[in-house]
C-alpha cells in the first residue's frame, strides 16, 4: 500500500540558470494521485543590518517579476556547501558595503513553501563598519538608511512588499 504523499513519479521539466522545474506525480491520502510543480532552488540569507543609531540598512532594486523596485534587506544565494553565515557576510558587504561585528542567526524559513524548495537563513547584523560595495554585473542597487521603527511601520503603509523584509525586520526586535 502507497504511503500518503509519496512521490510516485518525478520529471525535470526546466533547467534554468537559477531555477529548475520538476512535476512530481504524488499519492494522496484517499489513494488518489495529484500533480505537483515544485522549483527547485537552493538555500540563501538575507540580513537584517542596524547601524550604532538604530538605522536599518535596506537596499533598493528593480524586481523583474513584479515589475517594480523593492525595498529590501540584502540577501542573496548561498554557494555550493557554503556555510549561511559565511554568506550572510559576504552578502551583507557586497550589497550595502558594510561589515558587521556582530551577527545573530533569527530565523530559519521557507518563503514561497506551496511550490518552491528555498530555505532563507535571516540574520541580525550589528556593529557596523564601512567595508566595500560589490555588486554583481547585473545588481544595480541603492542603499537607504531608514530608522527601524518607521521600517517597520513601512510594512503596514505597504512600503515594503518583501517577505523577507516584513519577517526580517519584525523579528529581529526581539534580539535589540
Amino acid at each position: 500500500m502507497k504511503k500518503p504523499y509519496e512521490t510516485i513519479e518525478s520529471k525535470t521539466v526546466f533547467n534554468g540558470k537559477i531555477i529548475d522545474v520538476k512535476v512530481d506525480t504524488i499519492s494522496l491520502p484517499d489513494g488518489n494521485t495529484a500533480k505537483r510543480e515544485v522549483i527547485l532552488r537552493g538555500d540563501a540569507t538575507a540580513v537584517v543590518p542596524i547601524d550604532e543609531n538604530g538605522n536599518v540598512i535596506l537596499v533598493e532594486q528593480y524586481r523583474h517579476p513584479v515589475g517594480d523596485i523593492v525595498l529590501e534587506i540584502p540577501a542573496g544565494m548561498l554557494e555550493e556547501g557554503e556555510d549561511p553565515k559565511v554568506c550572510a557576510i559576504r552578502e551583507l558587504e557586497e550589497e550595502t558595503s558594510f561589515k558587521a561585528k556582530d551577527l545573530i542567526h533569527i530565523t530559519t524559513m521557507y518563503p514561497t513553501v506551496g511550490f518552491c524548495t528555498e530555505r532563507l537563513h535571516i540574520y541580525l547584523a550589528k556593529e557596523l563598519e564601512q567595508g566595500n560595495f560589490n555588486f554583481d554585473d547585473d545588481e544595480f542597487i541603492e542603499v537607504k538608511k531608514i530608522p527601524l521603527d518607521d521600517a517597520i511601520n513601512m510594512i503596514y503603509t505597504g512600503q515594503i512588499i518583501d517577505s523577507k523584509t516584513i519577517i526580517g525586520l519584525l523579528a529581529c526586535k526581539k534580539f535589540l
